[in-house]
């Protein structure tokens, strides 16, 4: 019982503040989350994870990475008001020449659907994206059938690029995908005129 008060406690390792999130280091005590909501049904129906990912095989991602330049930055997403990770975002396929990613982030707890959580948190990747990293332009995409993760891309500013015919096979059957970009210029340019 003590061990289970004592990681209730444990403080949140906060990278990037918002209002209704921040963002936290990925945490290997957290394992056994990420296999639960990636495992889920509900959640990875369009998320791509088609084989089921084993515990063992993700304590590799937490493995040093020596003489390799990174190309993921993976962050929890943490409700700050019920104190728990949610969720996850991040970077992958990074670019650091040509100064492009791909950004990608999926709500892990289905509670938290619908509660613009994840327009926030893409709008916090974003600026990490531009203004800390110093990249220049991020790709995303989701099946035509989601459209809870492309319309919070375009609330945020990412802008239409095209469908991909047969982009994934979901339940037995061909889906497209819809993909996206979003410039650096555009997110500046959105920010002054909200100023």
């Amino acid at each position: 019982m003590k061990n289970m008060v004592e990681k209730e406690e444990k403080e949140v390792p906060v990278f990037i503040e918002g209002k209704e999130i921040c963002f936290a280091v990925q945490d290997s005590d957290n394992i056994n989350l990420y296999a639960k909501w990636m495992n889920n049904p509900k959640v990875r129906v369009f998320a791509r994870w088609e084989t089921p990912i084993r515990v063992e095989d993700m304590k590799k991602w937490f493995e040093p990475q020596e003489g390799r330049v990174p190309n993921f930055v993976v962050f929890e997403i943490w409700h700050k008001k019920d104190k728990k990770p949610i969720g996850q975002c991040g970077l992958g396929w990074i670019n650091w020449v040509s100064g492009w990613a791909n950004a990608f982030l999926y709500i892990g707890e289905p509670e938290y659907w619908g509660k613009n959580i994840a327009t926030e948190a893409t709008e916090m990747l974003i600026e990490y994206a531009f203004n800390e990293l110093n990249l220049n332009k991020l790709h995303g995409g989701a099946a035509v059938e989601n459209i809870g993760s492309w319309s919070v891309a375009e609330k945020v500013g990412f802008k239409f690029e095209g469908i991909q015919k047969n982009d994934m096979y979901v339940n037995g059957k061909y889906h497209d995908g819809k993909t996206y970009r979003i410039l650096k210029e555009d997110w500046m340019n959105k920010k002054n005129k909200k100023d």
